[in-house]
């Protein structure tokens, strides 16, 4: 893989990553225009490793409330000093949300990372997961707010996400839609979904670096690999900026409507023989 290429990608990821419109799905889309083979070995993991570089830039823009959360989890779990506070019990609710994507993804390692990476599914998850993300934009009663998180709705939510490791879902998408259909406003699910992500692409990123780093020597190649992450963390922390205000006075409707036009987009493409699924 070329500079300029692993550049591109990692602009990609880092812009659509926290956007609920699927970066793998983008990803995907991206590499097979570019050439490359979506479903081999060092390409999946290129993938998931250059995911670390979102999981930074979202440690460093909330590094404050991390500290604070860890902080308090720390102090509660040994000490007894914080343990019932707001800040523990928000720590425990990340911990157990993560817990259902950590299973799903080991278990069903080998499907997900070859099994469904057809640009047909892309499609079909970008334009049918539409549907649910109206549907709960459309039905929030968002009357709750971060400071009522409990473990039992990131558990839920937690268990909703599994279901991005469907590409074309989104990771984001299915968080932000899940918390919404909980009842929380749209920064509370929005915010919750970056704390969610931290654990899942990390643990996902450094799995692959260490299974298949032969691959990605062989494969893209490491320095490829270093500049897209790179690369990625700086597009990342723009992107959480920009949603954060974005959402605190819009809707979701406009990422709606763009996955609804990529993934018809993308069905027309491979409907008309222009590209292969794989």
């Amino acid at each position: 893989m070329g500079i300029l290429e692993a550049v591109l990608l990692g602009i990609i990821e880092g812009v659509t990553e926290f956007l609920p419109i699927s970066s793998t799905g983008h990803l995907a889309i991206a590499e097979k225009l570019l050439g490359l083979s979506i479903n081999s070995s060092d390409i999946t993991a290129f993938t998931a490793i250059i995911q670390t570089g979102a999981v930074l830039a979202t440690l460093i823009y909330f590094r404050q409330d991390i500290w604070q959360i860890a902080r308090a989890w720390l102090g509660g779990l040994f000490g007894g000093s914080k343990a019932g506070g707001k800040d523990y019990k928000f720590g425990w609710a990340v911990i157990i949300g993560s817990i259902p994507i950590g299973i799903v993804g080991l278990v069903f390692k080998h499907q997900i990372e070859h099994g469904v990476r057809s640009l047909w599914i892309i499609a079909g998850a970008l334009i049918s997961w539409s549907a649910v993300m109206w549907l709960a934009d459309k039905t929030a009663k968002q009357n709750r707010h971060e400071s009522n998180v409990s473990w039992k709705d990131t558990l839920f939510i937690g268990a909703v996400q599994c279901l991005a490791l469907i590409p074309g879902v989104s990771r984001s998408g299915a968080t932000v839609s899940a918390g919404l259909f909980k009842g929380f406003d749209r920064v509370a699910v929005t915010r919750l979904s970056f704390f969610l992500a931290i654990p899942a692409l990390l643990a996902a990123g450094a799995l692959e670096a260490v299974t298949q780093a032969g691959n990605i020597s062989s494969g893209v190649g490491w320095t490829a690999t270093i500049v897209a992450t790179v690369t990625t963390f700086i597009a990342a922390y723009v992107s959480i900026a920009w949603l954060l205000k974005y959402i605190s006075k819009h809707s979701f409707s406009v990422f709606i409507i763009y996955r609804l036009v990529v993934g018809s987009l993308l069905l027309v493409l491979l409907a008309s023989g222009l590209i292969s699924a794989t």
